[in-house]
């Protein structure tokens, strides 16, 4: 594969259209034309409203005959009201589509405000479970553009948002088939600024998309094998990118590994996403980073129903010995390497709350995917031990 990042370009269809490649998000007004979007809203969150590429992103647009407005009133895990925000905005100034700029939590965001824009239901009436995303009005469901500017969630290429219901601190999914964007612009150039903690817990986000979606029970070979090379990318470049934010190819191969997680985790995740979200919302910890200090806890609990993973995916790694034992030491040496802390402790997670995260963590719809079925006590169990930082079985 090449190391020059200039070559690493291409349009790919996975079924979104995703224009990859440094530089390309000087294409967004050509984009927006080819969508019909006239006056779009561009999301994103605070930390990027006033950065230069956000203002070159609309001045771009404007030049091009495309007036663009701008919300960027969405937190960390982003809650109801930003939804309900962003679509007064929205409304207010007759947009017609939905420009979503930046991580995972404006992604999200962007992508239920644009979902929401033509329905007559409450938000909530959209959960993923069973078929409720049937309730929908699919013809009020606006135009959406995808920009991201991190490499960890991958919810550019997914067909949902995770919100938190404020009244339960609860993370909601909210699902519907076209919530998935029209268009992606995977510009690596974007993630550059990207602060190292930031580049470390993001990525390993991807990695726990691959890892879990691999791991996931089912037979789903195409979503496999996009798990696989995935990782083989995490591993290659993750590292790299840490340490120099500027290395362009490092970048571009956590950007498309990212994209690759959250395509291969159409067929499942598991017990890390499952205690992931209510931490998220009972804690307000990056998610990204959760994933990352659970990983270990969750890999050592599903041991003896994905040893054989395990042992395939470690050669694919090159990885001495291969088995179970090489990919968990390569896990834990990776987190070692690029600063993730050991134990949940070391993110602000505390034992007052074991009942209600393991019960929490028990309903949320990732659990059913784990390689071994988990109740409430099986997770509360893997949640101390992440606590305590006790990998032993």
């Amino acid at each position: 594969m090449s190391q020059d990042a200039a070559a690493l370009k291409g349009n790919w269809n996975y079924p979104t259209s995703v224009k990859f490649g440094c530089g390309r998000i000087k294409e967004l007004p050509d984009h927006c034309k080819a969508v019909g979007l006239k006056r779009p809203l561009l999301v994103t969150d605070p930390g990027l409203a006033n950065l230069p590429m956000i203002k070159e992103a609309i001045a771009r647009n404007e030049a091009a005959g495309i007036p663009t407005g701008l919300f960027s009133e969405i937190q960390g895990n982003p809650i109801a009201k930003n939804v309900e925000d962003g679509l007064k905005v929205y409304r207010d100034g007759k947009h017609d589509g939905v420009i979503a700029f930046g991580g995972g939590s404006a992604l999200d965001a962007a992508k239920v405000i644009a979902f929401m824009t033509g329905q007559t239901r409450p938000m909530w009436d959209f959960e993923d479970i069973g078929d409720w995303w049937t309730r929908a009005n699919p013809d009020g469901i606006a135009p959406i553009i995808a920009v991201p500017t991190t490499s960890g969630t991958g919810s550019e290429v997914g067909r949902a948002g995770v919100i938190t219901d404020e009244s339960t601190h609860t993370k909601k999914i909210i699902f519907h088939p076209k919530m998935m964007p029209t268009i992606v612009i995977d510009d690596p150039e974007l993630t550059v600024g990207l602060p190292p903690h930031v580049t470390a817990a993001t990525g390993m986000d991807a990695l726990s998309h691959c890892l879990e979606a691999y791991c996931a029970p089912g037979y789903h070979p195409m979503a496999d094998g996009i798990a696989l090379e995935g990782m083989r990318l995490v591993q290659e470049n993750l590292p790299t990118a840490v340490k120099d934010g500027k290395n362009l190819t490092a970048r571009a191969n956590m950007m498309i590994a990212a994209t690759m997680g959250a395509t291969a985790f159409q067929k499942g995740l598991g017990g890390m996403h499952a205690i992931s979200h209510p931490l998220g919302a009972l804690y307000n910890t990056h998610h990204g980073l959760t994933n990352a200090v659970v990983m270990p806890y969750v890999l050592e609990f599903n041991r003896k129903a994905i040893d054989e993973r395990m042992t395939r995916l470690a050669r694919f790694l090159n990885l001495a010995n291969p088995g179970f034992d090489a990919v968990q030491k390569w896990v834990l040496a990776l987190r070692k390497d690029i600063g993730i802390p050991h134990t949940l402790k070391d993110i602000g997670v505390d034992d007052k709350r074991v009942d209600e995260v393991a019960k929490m963590a028990a309903e949320d719809p990732s659990a059913g995917g784990n390689p071994i079925k988990v109740g409430a006590s099986e997770l509360g169990a893997i949640f101390v031990k992440g606590l305590n930082g006790t990998l032993a079985a």
